[in-house]
């Protein structure tokens, strides 16, 4: 059927805003075409992954945005850029590239987005409600207003995030459809020991488990401890979408729309889903099935984070995909305790975060440590590491799943704790009887 608007839409299109709105709304109205949809949606936020330089063109469509009178119409957060702006000397870029990711960083807060430079929006203050209709661009942010908070977003890139910021508006299709945000995998991680699940180091590993394994399949995880950290479950999407291409998961018990495994389930209309204390709990649903997990999947997972082999030095450590919350900084605070990094050590973080941790006496403390706090951007996506190359350690599993192409580092994966314990003199520390199962 052909897409109907609206009649604000129709003035929108027809330049009621201004020429930058009026091409934005063209370009939503060609992905909407595009994916053959009905009706555009009112959205309510955005957040912009478009203001990360990847060449000239994205500055150009930037500034062209701006010269056309165009400001965001909801409430909008940006990305990270190229650029650490509040540490100038960080990043080793040429000139060009430089001033051009200096461009399109202003530019974008020149149309009225909030300077936050956060793969994690959520983390400063920008949460949309359960139920809300969103935009929002950057893989993991995406995973985290679906599944952590409950509102409703598509995965939108460059530059289709800006787009609908600009008109708030966005195709009305996908996971802002309620019936597609249904669940059609269980994951049964009840038979995961309890040690295991109340360890941070779980979650990157679980997430990489769940993209390798789903792709972009809807799944409700039960087994999870109720007390599962929104740390644990931004790590758990990072590295689902990173691995995969999770936009949306559920955790029985914790995430909004799943308090029961039941009522997340996607099922036929004519047959209900069964209870999952029946001993057939699923033969009433064609479209449900569910995967136990297994420690040979969850060590396969494990493995794949790491491709340094079995070394026994590290040359950097990186922290902070996504970005550092304040919680993460007082944990590393405390492991820390004062004692000196012997190799380079960078964390990664939002500059609001990076704000809270000065007031606090922390950020403080981490540098007298040798820890080189990055704000703004990280370093999988700007020159910050040394161009020597070697082993970088992290906890991270989107850093250890995109570090080897994009810094040409190989990457070692463990917890915090190995992570500090091996910066302290190279060598590597790594407690494998936690993933004794």
């Amino acid at each position: 059927m052909p897409l109907h608007l609206t009649q604000t839409e129709r003035e929108l299109l027809a330049g009621s805003s201004g020429e930058a709105t009026a091409m934005c709304m063209r370009v939503v109205i060609a992905a909407a075409e595009l994916l053959g949809v009905e009706s555009l949606v009112e959205i309510s936020s955005s957040h912009i992954d478009g203001c990360l330089y990847h060449g000239d063109g994205g500055v150009e469509f930037a500034e062209a945005l701006v010269k056309g009178g165009g400001q965001v119409a909801v409430p909008t957060t940006l990305n990270v850029g190229a650029l650490d702006l509040l540490h100038p000397d960080v990043v080793q870029a040429d000139a060009h590239k430089t001033d051009m990711a200096r461009r399109q960083m202003e530019a974008y807060v020149a149309l009225g987005a909030q300077p936050t430079f956060t793969c994690a929006p959520y983390q400063v203050g920008h949460e949309p409600k359960v139920g809300e209709q969103v935009a929002w661009g950057e893989s993991n942010a995406i995973a985290f207003v679906n599944s952590v908070l409950g509102a409703r977003t598509e995965r939108y890139g460059d530059f289709l995030d800006a787009c609908c910021a600009l008109t708030a508006r966005a195709p009305f299709y996908g996971l802002h459809v309620e019936e597609n945000r249904k669940a059609t995998v269980v994951v049964d991680a009840t038979r995961v020991p309890v040690t295991l699940k109340s360890r941070d180091v779980f979650y990157p590993v679980l997430g990489t488990w769940l993209g390798l394994e789903l792709g972009s399949e809807i799944s409700v995880i039960r087994g999870l401890p109720s007390t599962t950290t929104r740390d644990q479950l931004k790590a758990l999407g990072a590295a689902g979408a990173s691995s995969g291409a999770v936009a949306l998961f559920h955790v029985e018990g914790v995430t909004p729309e799943a308090p029961t495994v039941e009522s997340i389930l996607k099922s036929d209309s004519d047959r209900p889903v069964a209870n999952l204390t029946d001993e057939n709990s699923f033969a009433g649903a064609d479209l449900v099935r569910t995967i136990e997990l297994e420690p040979h999947g969850i060590q396969a997972a494990l493995e794949r984070l790491s491709t340094a082999g079995d070394t026994e030095r590290i040359d950097a450590v990186a922290l902070g995909s996504p970005h550092f919350s304040d919680l993460e900084f007082r944990a590393l605070h405390r492991c820390l305790r004062g004692r000196r990094l012997g190799v380079p050590f960078y964390v990664c973080t939002a500059r609001d975060t990076l704000s809270e941790m000065d007031a606090a006496g922390i950020s403080k403390d981490l540098r007298e440590s040798g820890v080189e706090i990055v704000a703004d951007t990280c370093v999988v996506v700007t020159p910050i590491l040394e161009a020597k190359g070697g082993v970088l350690m992290t906890n991270s599993g989107k850093f250890a799943h995109y570090g080897p192409s994009n810094t040409g580092y190989d990457v070692l994966y463990g917890s915090l704790e190995d992570c500090v314990e091996s910066s302290i003199t190279g060598s590597v520390v790594r407690n494998h009887e936690v993933w004794t199962w």
